[in-house]
């Protein structure tokens, strides 16, 4: 008489419940999940640890509530820049003039409002279309004339940076109206009672954190509903909590001083909107598909031209956007203006997670990524290292996160 086998056989347990403790269980889970999205959280681990160890190495001043509002004046205008550099790696592409454009739309605002008396407003609207046209051009060789990016940029960063020179005649020009410099300097006014911190910069916050907290519940609901992959609940918990102390933070300190920066809210609304598309839209998914399998995108009827010439429009329109703010904090336009921008855009958006090939890589993450090259940047200025040792240390931590992208896609392949 022959046995079942099978009915000897134990069910397996759920997880945390069988081959060891729920504890030994919780981090098996914690360590898987943390497997499955290392492109996503490596670099905000990384970040949090370089945080912490300037913090300590430059005694608690890394976290002054001044220097907290000094690094985002500083980064503001590279984090709008590796906005959209991130969307044109992610489309397959490079853009090496954003550097030059940047000065040229700074030098061209500074003609209009200083040389001509063009009211502010005016010369921002007019700043930004000349910055959509610079990409425009630039795009419409790239998609429809078929030449690399790579050259076509490359001889844009040669053009604008030989016009900036043309308008400003090799001189510096400003300053700049109180209302644009605003735009590179200025803070939210005062509102309230007195209350030792910053009211409007406290209503932000929370505002934030609601936002924050009601995004992620609504992204893993929808994870659910088509029966993806999600983080286990307690995990999910710890990552909530994680942003809401970061995002309080982060307010204290900014209300503690003079409080939100008037830049901060335009790359904040940037990177709200960006994100948006980049999930949602299907402009942002089309961008992926084009980076991603070329081809494949062709045959699903993507208009990669058309998308290939929106996204250098894109990028040209935020580099006016950054040339204006560098230049208001400046108070004034250089010819000397955005070296090397281009090459601090390019590294935050592969630190923050963009593959060399394209078709990968978030907003966040290319906001995080310049994080990453500001704290390095601001610490390693606290602490007195010269600047030789500072492109080296940066240049080490590039090549580190390329590497490690490399290295991740690997082991997934394998």
């Amino acid at each position: 008489m022959s046995t079942d086998v099978t009915a000897k056989t134990p069910a397996p347990a759920p997880p945390g419940k069988s081959g060891g403790s729920a504890g030994g269980g919780l981090l098996q889970l914690m360590l898987d999940g943390l497997r499955r999205n290392m492109r996503q959280y490596g670099m905000l681990i990384a970040l949090g640890l370089i945080v912490a160890l300037f913090a300590v190495w430059t005694d608690g001043d890394l976290l002054l509530p001044r220097n907290v509002s000094n690094l985002v004046l500083q980064n503001s205008y590279i984090l709008i820049l590796a906005i959209g550099m991130m969307l044109v790696i992610i489309a397959g592409h490079i853009d090496l003039s954003v550097g030059s454009l940047t000065a040229f739309v700074g030098a061209f605002a500074a003609v209009l409002t200083v040389q001509h008396d063009v009211p502010w407003p005016v010369a921002v609207v007019l700043c930004l279309l000349m910055g959509a046209v610079a990409g425009a051009v630039q795009g419409f060789f790239i998609a429809y004339g078929g030449i690399p990016s790579f050259i076509v940029t490359l001889a844009g960063m040669l053009i604008f940076r030989g016009l900036t020179e043309i308008l400003l005649e090799g001189r510096t020009l400003g300053p700049f109206p109180d209302g644009l410099q605003k735009m590179g300097n200025g803070f939210l006014p005062e509102a309230g009672p007195d209350t030792n911190y910053h009211n409007l910069t406290l209503l932000l916050g929370l505002a934030l954190i609601v936002f924050a907290v009601l995004q992620e519940v609504r992204d893993r609901k929808r994870q659910q509903e088509f029966a993806l992959d999600v983080l286990p609940r307690n995990i999910f918990l710890l990552k909530l909590v994680a942003i809401v102390s970061a995002i309080l933070v982060v307010t204290m300190l900014l209300a503690s001083y003079k409080g939100a920066p008037i830049i901060l809210l335009i790359l904040g609304v940037l990177v709200v909107g960006y994100g948006y598309v980049m999930r949602n839209a299907v402009f942002g998914r089309h961008i992926y598909a084009i980076g991603g399998n070329l081809p494949a995108a062709k045959l699903s009827g993507v208009r990669d031209k058309k998308v290939t010439f929106l996204v250098f429009v894109n990028m040209g329109a935020l580099a006016a956007l950054a040339g204006m703010a560098i230049a208001a904090r400046l108070n004034a336009a250089s010819p000397k203006a955005g070296l090397s921008y281009e090459l601090e855009a390019i590294a935050s958006a592969f630190i923050g997670g963009a593959s060399m090939s394209g078709g990968v890589g978030t907003v966040l993450g290319a906001i995080i990524g310049g994080l990453v090259l500001g704290v390095l940047n601001n610490g390693m200025n606290l602490l007195s290292v010269g600047s030789d040792w500072q492109q080296v240390i940066k240049g080490m931590a590039l090549l580190a996160a390329v590497g490690f992208d490399v290295w991740n896609k690997r082991k997934v392949g394998s």
